[in-house]
C-alpha cells in the first residue's frame, strides 16, 4: 500500500457519501463530510481539499476529474462503496479503539472510570467509553461495532 493510501490519509467525502464516512471514521480515517462543512459546490470542495491536504472521495465523475488523486466511487450501496474504497488501495479494518467521532469526525477522548455518562452509554468503570471532543457524543465497542466489523470482514 502506498503512503498516500493508508489511514493517515485525510479525506473529504462529497455530499453523496455521508454514510460511507461513518464507516471510514470507525476505521480511524479523518473523513470530513463536505455537507457538514457547509460545502456543496465542486469548486469549493476542491478548494477545501487543497487547503486542508485532503483526498476527495466522490461519486461525481466531473468532481473526480477536477481534484488531484480523487477516489471515484461508482456504487450507491454502502457495502459496495466500501469494497470500491478498499480496491482503491485503502485499508479497511476497525481500529482497536474508536478514535474519530462517527457523527462529526472530531477526535475522541477516553472517559475516565469515575466520569458520568449519558443514559444511553454504559458506565465507564465496566466498559471502555470514549467521548467526542466537539459534539460530546459517547462511543463504545458494542453491537454496532460488531455489526460493522462483520460487514468489513465480508468484503
Amino acid at each position: 500500500m502506498s503512503p498516500d493510501r493508508d489511514r493517515q490519509s485525510a479525506l473529504l467525502l462529497d455530499t453523496m457519501l455521508g454514510k460511507l464516512g461513518t464507516y471510514l471514521r470507525m476505521c480511524g480515517y479523518d473523513a470530513a463530510y463536505a455537507l457538514s462543512r457547509g460545502v456543496e459546490d465542486d469548486d469549493e470542495i476542491v478548494a477545501l481539499a487543497r487547503t486542508e491536504g485532503r483526498t476527495v472521495v466522490t461519486r461525481d465523475v466531473s468532481l473526480a476529474g477536477q481534484a488531484p488523486e480523487a477516489v471515484l466511487i461508482e456504487s450507491r450501496d454502502t457495502v459496495d462503496q466500501l469494497r470500491e474504497f478498499r480496491d482503491a488501495g485503502f485499508d479497511l479494518e476497525l481500529d482497536a479503539e474508536p478514535s474519530r467521532c462517527g457523527a462529526c469526525n472530531a477526535p475522541l477522548t477516553r472517559v475516565a472510570p469515575e466520569e458520568p455518562t449519558p443514559d444511553y452509554a454504559p458506565e465507564p468503570d465496566y466498559e471502555a467509553v470514549w467521548r467526542c471532543r466537539e459534539c460530546g457524543q459517547h462511543f463504545w465497542r458494542g453491537s454496532h461495532w460488531d455489526d460493522v466489523e462483520e460487514t468489513l470482514s465480508k468484503l
